[in-house]
């Protein structure tokens, strides 16, 4: 395998770096992979799943979106301003996600693999179903979609039933105070007023996980027409449910006929040590195709 470090730019011209997997020989195939909440392109996780992959010849594109790290500086050919987690409005991972594509084809490739892990899968979710939104032409290069550790993002961060925070956020947003921190009590990193006031308040256009609600149609997912995989572990993952159990619901809501939905026993959110285990299954997934 060889690999590079690449930049492109999002779809707004925000700067993008990441790092290329290239097989030994030209495919016209790629797994674009979107880390989660605080993360970045540099894990065991999708270094193993690239290894495997690039056995059925599909070489694979892992990049920093902008919401990388708690806090970074975020740049374009004319500005700069903060970014990562602590800052980024989620429903700019469109620009991210389309950018890494128009990228990709770029170079060739014609054959595109959305992988999304954690916050990455609702982006991956997000940007698809924007993309049908607007009848892109982008959606006839997506062949599959991979959602790893899909958490209802409301629901796990419980944030909105916490009055005093809520509040604090909503008296800074009537103030324009958007970006500033919120207490660092309010969450388990530092967060903007912003990024909070999403999650606990102004998170509708992400709400499409609510695992918890038996009598949810998952509309969203639903409108997903590529074949698609999902996982969970089954230890410290971030879901309120056993991970066998929410499978198994997901696969009587789930209509994709060519869906595989399952869950990896030992592993925690992160798949820690169950890399080996998970990349397998995501070649063997593709493999099918």
């Amino acid at each position: 395998m060889n690999t590079e470090i690449v930049k492109f730019t999002a779809s707004d011209g925000i700067f993008l770096d990441g790092i290329l997997n290239k097989c030994e020989e030209k495919t016209n195939k790629i797994l674009i992979q979107i880390h989660g909440m605080v993360s970045n392109c540099f894990k065991k996780r999708e270094t193993t799943i690239a290894q495997k992959v690039e056995n059925i010849g599909i070489d694979t594109l892992c990049f920093n979106n902008r919401g990388s790290e708690v806090v970074r500086y975020i740049k374009s050919e004319t500005a700069s301003f903060l970014g990562g987690t602590a800052y980024e409005k989620i429903e700019d991972c469109y620009y991210d996600i389309v950018g890494a594509m128009e990228f990709a084809l770029s170079l060739g490739y014609e054959e595109i693999y959305l992988q999304g892990h954690s916050l990455g899968s609702t982006k991956v979710v997000y940007s698809y179903n924007k993309l049908k939104q607007e009848n892109s032409n982008y959606l006839k290069n997506i062949k599959a979609i991979i959602l790893l550790s899909l958490c209802d993002s409301s629901d796990n961060i419980e944030m909105s039933q916490d009055d005093k925070y809520l509040k604090i956020a909503e008296e800074k947003a009537s103030k324009g105070e958007m970006m500033d921190l919120m207490p660092l009590k309010a969450y388990i990193h530092p967060i903007s007023v912003r990024s909070y006031l999403q999650y606990a308040r102004d998170y509708q256009s992400i709400d499409f996980a609510r695992f918890d609600d038996k009598d949810y149609e998952f509309e969203v997912l639903n409108k997903i027409e590529v074949p698609l995989f999902m996982r969970w572990g089954n230890v410290n993952e971030l879901i309120n449910q056993d991970a066998k159990d929410l499978a198994e619901f997901m696969n009587t809501k789930i209509h994709n006929p060519n869906k595989d939905i399952s869950f990896i026993d030992g592993a925690d959110h992160t798949y820690y040590e169950k890399e080996e285990q998970l990349g397998e299954e995501i070649k063997e997934f593709l493999r099918g195709l």
